[in-house]
């Protein structure tokens, strides 16, 4: 097997490596940067070669052969065409590369290699006949690599040896099979832009330095609440780590709206505090109230239906308890697409409670936020637009590459009191533009990583047009994976009735159980069932999908779809694959 310096632009060897006996396609890439980019194409593709060494058309059968990669020189011509050696990685190091003195030939030609590995990788997630998984467990690879860190450096072969195995063994999140999550896929586009900000590297918490990122978030957020249903997109927003960071935003501001002294003296200045969820709400609640000091049991789970949704008169009688215990009840969090059963809490009747007992609404709808770019399904969603604050994860249902989550508030300026500082060595009051782009006083980070521009590109790519028949797509399939099982031999569903979301809950019963009698020793054997179905397939690596126990329920499979890259085809692979993985159970 070829290392992987050894050939530059090779893009179809098995192993990611290259070979450098068959660089057809390094002239192919030159051409088409050329068509594309224009001058810096050019500027690239002599640096690269020399001068002497600039591609040209071919006009026979047989490809031009490239020259052979070269090593960075000691002269002073930027680009320069002086001889030299071939670029040999077992000889360099990261000291070689930019912003090394003369090291941008070796930089191309790592980042070009690093991207072959890539490339390679991204086609493969979507070759069927590729596994889901290389599985290995924990101590086998510990055993089977040297992954410990040392004092010496390495050389850039080892190090891109290293990006080599690390894909190996990684989840193929983006394979059409993959069905663990709620968030899958890989798009193309989102994957640019997350290359583009990463070779950014700036911060988003000034304007003067992320101006367009800046800029992109204040519009993309405006958006979204447009589209939530806040007149003119007016309130507030944020980009956060994640859902259970803009849960716990919601939570906080919903606290310093009601006591604004909070901020200043603490919970100790403030009465007991109470929320409200329902029982089939996502944990980050419970993990949000006791990092701000609420305590998990201020968190009251509200019954649900036999479907999953909050059952509003059960919310109302909860909240009259509280009250006439001498608490504060400051926060109802309805979920818009719960994680197990996709669920819909009805939010008009919330929405009503919350007025009625002035209380502030938020929506957790980081899962089936996406549903609102859904002309056919957004009513799903009717109330959100009554809410204070919303969660909402494109890096779910939209399949924006992780991460990316919004936390988006109603009332403008209330984030801003909640969370500024005041820091003057980085929010100076005497700049010369705006000073309301500078974001990062009303963020609890200050670090805080460009996560908008995945998204804004894949909008303008896309159009909502594009992403609602993203949605359209997901829901179809997971509606068709029903039908198919519903009345299928060796199929329960967990819950009567076609599902709201793409979430498909069912068990698989083996043969062996379906003449049992439903009780308890039945129950003891269908909960192992898939358990044992799950490890086998990721043993195979031919499929992934969860499952989980929910309350009285043994485990199930909870099947989720966000991948528009799911077929029709991939639902009966994954049903066929089901029962042959657990026939003899």
């Amino acid at each position: 097997m070829a290392s992987p310096g050894s050939g530059f632009w090779s893009f179809g060897s098995e192993d990611g490596s290259g070979d450098s006996e068959n660089p057809g396609t390094a002239r192919a890439w030159c051409q088409v940067a050329q068509k594309f980019t224009g001058g810096i194409g050019n500027k690239l593709c002599a640096l690269l070669y020399g001068d002497a060494e600039k591609p040209a058309e071919s006009s026979g059968s047989q490809p031009p052969r490239a020259a052979p990669r070269k090593a960075a020189c000691t002269c002073d011509q930027k680009p320069c065409s002086c001889p030299k050696a071939d670029v040999n990685y077992a000889f360099l190091h990261a000291t070689d590369l930019l912003p090394a003195c003369d090291g941008e030939r070796p930089t191309l030609a790592f980042l070009q290699d690093v991207m072959n590995i890539l490339l390679q990788y991204v086609v493969k997630s979507f070759d069927r006949s590729t596994k889901v998984i290389d599985f290995h467990y924990p101590n086998e690879l510990l055993q089977e690599y040297n992954w410990e860190l040392a004092d010496q450096p390495q050389n850039l072969e080892e190090i891109l040896m290293h990006c080599q195995t690390t894909l190996k063994y990684a989840i193929k999140t983006g394979h059409p099979r993959y069905f663990n999550q709620l968030s899958t896929g890989l798009d193309m586009v989102g994957l640019a832009a997350d290359w583009l900000t990463s070779t950014a590297n700036t911060n988003m918490f000034t304007y003067e330095i992320a101006p367009v990122f800046v800029l992109l978030e204040y519009v993309t957020l405006k958006k979204m609440r447009e589209i939530i249903g806040w007149p003119g997109g007016s309130g507030d927003g944020i980009f956060s780590p994640g859902g259970a960071i803009s849960n716990m935003y919601a939570m906080m501001i919903a606290r310093f709206k009601m006591f604004p002294e909070v901020k200043e003296k603490g919970m100790a200045a403030v009465p007991r505090l109470i929320a409200f969820t329902s029982e089939h709400s996502h944990f980050s609640l419970k993990k949000g109230a006791a990092a701000l000091g609420i305590g998990t049991d201020s968190v009251i789970l509200i019954k649900c239906d036999e479907r999953g949704k909050m059952i509003p008169s059960d919310l109302e009688r909860r909240i009259l308890e509280a009250k006439q215990k001498g608490f504060v009840p400051f926060l109802v969090s309805a979920t818009a697409g719960t994680t197990v059963y996709g669920a819909f809490d009805p939010l008009l009747a919330v929405a009503d409670i919350c007025k009625k007992y002035k209380i502030w609404m938020h929506v957790d709808a980081a899962w089936g936020g996406g549903l609102l770019m859904s002309r056919k399904h957004k009513w799903k969603l009717s109330g959100v637009e009554r809410a204070n604050s919303v969660t909402w994860n494109p890096h779910k249902m939209m399949g924006v590459p992780l991460q990316c989550s919004a936390l988006l508030v109603r009332e403008e300026g209330l984030m801003q009191n909640c969370n500024q500082m005041h820091a003057s060595y980085l929010f100076q009051q005497d700049k010369h533009y705006d000073l309301s782009y500078d974001t990062g006083d009303k963020a609890l980070q200050c670090g805080r990583h460009v996560d908008v521009f995945k998204l804004w590109l894949m909008w303008r790519a896309k159009g909502t047009t594009g992403f609602e028949a993203h949605v359209d797509k997901c829901l179809e399939l997971a509606e068709y994976l029903y039908n198919i099982i519903k009345n299928r031999e060796g199929y329960e569903m967990v819950f009567d009735g076609k599902p709201q979301h793409t979430n498909v809950c069912f068990w698989y019963i083996p043969p062996s159980l379906r003449t049992l009698e439903d009780n308890e020793e039945r129950m003891s054997r269908l909960s192992k069932v898939a358990p044992v179905i799950k490890a086998r397939m990721m043993e195979y690596g031919t499929t992934m999908v969860s499952y989980q126990p929910l309350g009285d329920k043994v485990n199930f499979f909870r099947m989720v779809i966000s991948n528009p890259a799911a077929t029709h085809q991939d639902i009966d692979f994954l049903i066929e694959e089901i029962e042959r993985l657990g026939q003899d159970l």
